[in-house]
């Protein structure tokens, strides 16, 4: 073996310690005790987790906040002053941010991620071109996949389609959406499906991102998604509007999505910071509630999506910032719910991106992260940090646990 892992304890089953046996960067033992000739790593007692996984993040648009003057700090001046901003992106300048945002989500214990990635006329491929070289660059430590789609606007943007189906020939995985900012948002989701199906690739979109939910473009999808049978390969992300909804339009919509296999992506800092600002008292949340989504079948994860811009002036990288910041917001108390906080940007996440080679299992990739902690629930709640990560068995991040210096005693 190259590595044991000693005194480990596992998500599923905390109570209890192990060892993990890693070699050629995958797992090949899981047991109470194991003695080979290997580099030991004794972690003592601490959680052993699967690396965490980001579903919906932008490393394009990430820390340009000192080029825009946003106001307001609402939905349509977000779009309008990242739109400004990025007429003057070059490849180079989306590879430096990129860049830096990307170590970040290293350092917090991220070791799988799907980078959303606008494309229209005005800034036409210079963020894929800065985009791509950091899939290469930083396989080391973590495998990225990216999602293109039309912020601004699809049938209503000419030549933004083209410029899609060119990034999807050019190494995109996922096809994306934002159909709320097109004058047909059903014309639009009809396109992303006709692309899907065209190029065989999995659908995450932007959708029903607004305060009311009078009306819900998810109905639609989950319907595409059974119609062409892409239940599986088809994610959402937001729907703040189902946080609005009424319990029986919940439970309906719920239906729906766990039907159709349809997945849901919650992004907590950016729906709490752009949500609810057409209330000048109590504000609502706009955060819709994941957990309760979990009851019903339907599969979630939660993200972090924007990074330093007007979308989202804030965020560290940290998933189990998001996970802590989603128990607060959604008044998460129950042990089970509180834990799949933590499936969520885990193991839930994996399975919104379809990342077979991954988990706690003997054969699956060693991919795996420490934390200064022993449950799942108080990585959440003690928001836990990441002592070490490891990608294919290979340590990618250390960070020395914190000391007390206590005085000498005299």
């Amino acid at each position: 073996m190259d590595l044991i892992v000693k005194h480990a304890r596992l998500p599923h089953d905390p109570g209890r310690e192990v060892d993990i046996g890693i070699e050629g960067g995958r797992f090949v033992a899981i047991e109470p005790s194991i003695a080979a000739d290997a580099e030991v790593l004794d972690v003592a007692g601490r959680l052993v987790s699967p690396g965490f996984v980001e579903t919906h993040i932008h490393l394009d648009k990430s820390c340009i906040l000192e080029r825009c003057h946003a106001q307001r700090g609402d939905l349509a001046e977000a779009i309008g002053e990242v739109a400004k901003a990025k007429a003057k992106f070059t490849p180079e300048d989306v590879y430096a941010r990129g860049k830096r945002t990307l170590e970040k989500c290293i350092l917090n214990g991220t070791t799988r991620m799907r980078t959303q990635l606008e494309v229209d006329p005005g800034i036409g491929l210079r963020g894929l071109e800065g985009i791509l070289p950091l899939i290469d660059e930083y396989k080391w430590a973590i495998d990225i996949e990216i999602c293109v789609f039309p912020q601004e606007g699809l049938l209503n943007n000419p030549g933004t389609d083209e410029l899609m189906v060119e990034a999807l020939k050019r190494g995109a995985r996922v096809v994306g959406a934002a159909p709320y900012t097109d004058k047909s948002p059903h014309g639009q989701i009809d396109r992303v499906f006709e692309m899907a199906r065209e190029f065989d690739a999995d659908i995450d979109m932007h959708l029903d991102f607004g305060p009311t939910a009078e009306t819900l473009d998810l109905d639609y999808v989950c319907e595409l998604a059974n119609k062409y049978r892409w239940g599986g390969r088809t994610a959402i992300g937001h729907v703040t509007k189902l946080a609005a909804a009424s319990p029986e339009r919940f439970k309906a919509a719920a239906q729906c999505m766990c039907d159709a296999g349809v997945a849901l992506t919650v992004l907590p800092s950016t729906d709490l910071f752009l949500m609810g600002r057409e209330s000048e008292a109590n504000q609502p949340r706009g955060v819709t509630h994941t957990h309760k989504l979990l009851h019903h079948g339907v599969n979630c994860s939660l993200s972090t999506n924007n990074v330093l811009n007007p979308f989202t002036p804030f965020g560290d990288c940290s998933l189990i910032r998001m996970a802590n910041l989603n128990a607060n917001i959604c008044h998460i108390g129950a042990t089970a719910d509180i834990r799949e906080c933590f499936n969520m940007i885990t193991e839930r996440s994996a399975r919104l991106l379809n990342a077979r080679d991954y988990g706690l299992e003997v054969g699956k990739a060693a991919d795996f992260v420490v934390l200064d902690c022993q449950t799942p629930e108080a990585a959440v709640a003690e928001l836990a940090p990441v002592l070490f990560a490891y990608k294919r068995g290979r340590r990618t991040v250390t960070r020395p646990a914190a000391s007390l210096h206590r005085p000498t005693s005299h």
